[in-house]
C-alpha cells in the first residue's frame, strides 16, 4: 500500500525555521520526481517546490525562492523541505507528493500520490 507520511509541522514565530520530512513506502521512490505543495483555508493548492529523481535539479515557487530548500535521500525514501525565514503567509497545510514522472513539474496534475499533510502555522 502506498504511503506518504509528512512530519515536522508545527507552530513557529515569524522569522523562524522548520524542517518538514516525508517518508515514502509502497512505491518506486528513486525514479520519481517529488514535490511539496501547500493549501491555506479557502485557497487553492499552491506549488512550493519540486526535485527530480536524482536530486540535482530543483524548482521553487516565487513566494518561497531563497527561503526554502528541498532535498531527498533515495536510500531512505525520504524528501525534506527546509523552511527558513518563515512568514505568516506561509501558514498552510503542507503536502508531500510523488510525481508520475522523473523530472519535477509545477503542476499538481503531474503527481500521482499525495500525503495527508502537516500543518505549519507562522505567528506574527
Amino acid at each position: 500500500q502506498v504511503q506518504l507520511v509528512e512530519s515536522g509541522g508545527g507552530l513557529v514565530q515569524a522569522g523562524g525555521s522548520l524542517r518538514l520530512s516525508c517518508a515514502a513506502s509502497g512505491l518506486t521512490f528513486s525514479t520519481r520526481a517529488m514535490g511539496w505543495f501547500r493549501q491555506a483555508p479557502g485557497k487553492e493548492r499552491e506549488f512550493v517546490s519540486a526535485i527530480n529523481w536524482s536530486g540535482d535539479i530543483t524548482y521553487y515557487g516565487d513566494s518561497v525562492k531563497g527561503r526554502f530548500t528541498i532535498s531527498r535521500d533515495n536510500a531512505k525514501n525520504m524528501v525534506s523541505l527546509q523552511m527558513n525565514s518563515l512568514k505568516p503567509e506561509d501558514t498552510a497545510v503542507y503536502y508531500c507528493a510523488a510525481g508520475a514522472y522523473s523530472r519535477g513539474t509545477y503542476y499538481g496534475r503531474d503527481y500521482e500520490y499525495w500525503g495527508q499533510g502537516t500543518q505549519v502555522t507562522v505567528s506574527s
